[in-house]
């Protein structure tokens, strides 16, 4: 029989895996600030048509751009925390579901425990 398993992949933190990471942060953020420039862009494109209540106009618009803002600075946190991690650390990179083969005989224990992939500058070092 085969089960679907959250397995773990985690990512053993290198110099170029510290680069590429803070790199994707910083791309993250300056796609977030071309979206809160366009945001504005549109307000002041819809407020010249007038078709839309000025204050309900504003307060969504406001919402739209408070919501980015949030974003970067979790992202500006999570570059600073990033410069402060040494190499060698291992982060969670994401969840993933993989296929577990089970039979008759087997421990549960074994099979039921949470699989975790290591990678290192995109290699698989380990399976644990």
């Amino acid at each position: 029989m085969r089960l679907l398993q959250k397995v773990i992949v985690k990512q053993i933190l290198t110099e170029k895996s510290k680069d590429a990471l803070f790199n994707r942060f910083q791309e993250q953020k300056e796609q977030l600030h071309k979206e809160i420039d366009q945001l504005r862009f549109q307000m002041k494109k819809i407020e010249k048509n007038k078709k839309w209540s000025s204050s309900l106009l504003e307060s969504r618009f406001e919402k739209e751009q408070e919501s980015r803002l949030e974003k970067i600075r979790i992202l500006d946190f999570q570059m600073d925390q990033l410069q402060k991690l040494p190499v060698g650390s291992e982060l969670v990179e994401k969840e993933m579901e993989g296929v577990a083969d089970v039979k008759v005989g087997d421990r549960w224990e074994d099979v039921n425990a949470a699989k975790t992939i290591i990678v290192k500058d995109g290699i698989i070092v380990e399976i644990r």
